[in-house]
């Protein structure tokens, strides 16, 4: 069936992989993988176990954060004479968390056809059984590793939900579920952040080991998801985290957002007497912050008002 097909147009293809069970990959993904003249991957070996469960012997070639630039600009070269080249994430799809947007802004630049293979990925596959709105939804990405940026996003994020939900919002719409990754190391820290600015009542799902063998999802409030996780002795598996919207079904109206860096250091005026710039590093200090990171939030939350 596969030698019926016709041959395949020169161009640039963005084909997803497997985020686990190796039979996440759809026929066509296989096809150009099998065609192509060449397979752009962030981690060459990773991708080699893929291919050869399908007993495929395309060649590959790496492409990742550390050699974008240059990888890209000789990748393209082959794209505008007419190669037609495939792009692989370790997992899931292209640009999604992962290398490739560069490559693929540059090629659409020049003119080269630019092919979605459509599959699997973590995000969505997480979103749609976990039991939370999917019909409105919001992917960030990686929580920031630094627990004062992560603190300072999603306190964020909670006050612009808490706001909208006040009124300012469009009338009838879903609150946006908000969608992260995160690692086995840093996700007890995060689900600690998550609980202190959306509050211990917000209903969470972490989806852990997506389509593996031991596939896991953790639902609850806010403060019932960390314990869980704060109580294994070990923690293994790429993570999503997903946040109910503010407001939704559910939701507690106790998943009050916590105060921002403006609003603590006017109640520590308020009930210390201390300077402005004291209390400033005082709460820097209990958020994990630097002083200028701090200064800076600080600042932006003067100039909204």
């Amino acid at each position: 069936m596969e030698n019926s097909q016709p041959p395949l147009a020169p161009g640039l293809y963005l084909v997803a992989t497997p985020i686990g069970n190796l039979e996440d990959i759809t026929l066509r993904a296989l096809r150009v993988l099998r065609s192509v003249d060449r397979i752009a991957c962030e981690d060459t070996r990773q991708t080699q176990k893929l291919l050869n469960h399908y007993g495929i012997q395309t060649r590959t070639v790496s492409y990742h954060l550390h050699n974008e630039a240059p990888r890209a600009e000789e990748l393209l070269a082959d794209l505008r004479q007419g190669g037609r080249i495939a792009l692989v994430s370790d997992a899931g799809t292209p640009c999604i968390a992962d290398p490739g947007a560069a490559l693929v802004q540059a090629a659409v630049a020049a003119g080269v056809a630019v092919y979605p293979i459509p599959g699997a990925n973590a995000a969505l596959s997480a979103l749609t059984a976990s039991g939370l709105n999917a019909e409105t939804f919001v992917f960030y990405g990686f929580l920031p590793s630094k627990q004062g940026s992560r603190r300072t996003l999603l306190e964020r994020l909670a006050l612009e939900g808490a706001t909208k939900e006040g009124g300012h919002g469009e009338t009838g719409t879903h609150p946006p579920t908000l969608v992260f990754y995160e690692t086995p190391h840093r996700i007890v820290e995060a689900l600690a952040d998550v609980e202190l600015a959306f509050g211990a009542q917000r209903r969470i799902v972490v989806a852990r080991e997506l389509t593996k063998l031991h596939e896991e999802f953790v639902r609850g409030a806010a403060s019932e998801v960390r314990q869980d996780f704060a109580q294994r002795p070990v923690i293994r598996g790429e993570m999503v985290l997903l946040i109910e919207g503010a407001g939704a079904a559910g939701a507690s109206a106790a998943a009050a957002p916590a105060q921002t860096i403006g609003q603590q250091v006017a109640a520590l005026m308020r009930e210390s007497g201390m300077s402005e710039m004291d209390a400033l590093k005082r709460v820097a200090k209990e958020r994990g912050m630097g002083k200028s990171e701090a200064y800076r939030e600080f600042q932006r939350e003067r100039n909204k008002v």
